[in-house]
């Protein structure tokens, strides 16, 4: 397998849920409001011998008017169209933000030739919770879209690709293995943000269900030094993929 991060850069966020661009070179944490956190926004991109799989979506930022994670793509050498695959661990705005893109009020899928992967349950949750962690106009448009495929627990999507419920940062997420060759990648979206969470137990405030979430992390933790797992991390600014 091949991996890319497709990284839309580091950011703050606080209470508000905004995402805040932050640049080290020019910024200082310290002077971002109390409780603002730094992460990285880091989808990636897994190419298998029967798929170009996108791992969540980002923000959906732009650089002028060319979506960033196209061009974070084109320069690992791929186009949008080869991308057959989007997987989502779950609905927040920093993880599907990028799954389409708006020209002249028309709404076009960001990968028009992927099948879009979601819980059933995540996508129903999402809809029907109005607050500043989603984006209602686009749940709108994914829940109607041709290519989404609803998923109703854990799935096996082919012989490569496991997708099974965690129910801890949000009761719906999701996390994803994929498996060729001997070799098992593990894409945890917020259950497995960082690598500095996979060392430490310790229950994040901004889970839903903070205590499975510590105890999955520790089980997976566990688990992947007997089997040598690649991690992706989402929203590590400095470890996006780490082998156990």
């Amino acid at each position: 397998m091949i991996i890319h991060p497709l990284s839309e850069g580091q950011f703050t966020v606080d209470q508000t849920k905004v995402f805040v661009p932050f640049d080290a070179t020019q910024h200082q944490l310290t002077a971002r409001p109390a409780g603002s956190l730094l992460v990285e926004i880091q989808p990636f991109v897994v190419i298998t011998s029967q798929d170009v799989i996108v791992l969540d979506a980002g923000l959906g930022y732009y650089i002028g008017a060319e979506l960033q994670l196209h061009r974070q793509l084109r320069s690992v050498g791929l186009r949008p169209e080869q991308v057959t695959k989007v997987i989502l661990s779950h609905l927040h705005k920093d993880h599907m933000g990028g799954i389409a893109y708006a020209e002249q009020s028309v709404v076009h899928p960001a990968f028009p030739n992927a099948h879009y992967y979601v819980q059933r349950e995540e996508l129903q949750y999402a809809l029907a919770t109005p607050t500043a962690s989603y984006l209602p106009p686009l749940l709108q448009w994914l829940s109607s879209y041709e290519r989404l495929v609803l998923l109703d627990g854990a799935t096996q999507i082919n012989d490569a690709i496991r997708c099974e419920p965690s129910g801890g940062h949000c009761p719906f997420h999701q996390v994803i293995w994929i498996c060729e060759n001997g070799q098992t990648v593990f894409y945890g979206g917020d259950e497995a943000p960082q690598l500095q969470q996979m060392r430490h137990r310790f229950v994040a405030k901004y889970d839903k269900n903070g205590k499975r979430a510590m105890e999955l992390r520790a089980h997976w933790w566990q688990v992947a030094e007997q089997e040598h797992w690649t991690f992706l991390f989402y929203h590590d600014v400095t470890n996006a993929v780490y082998r156990r």
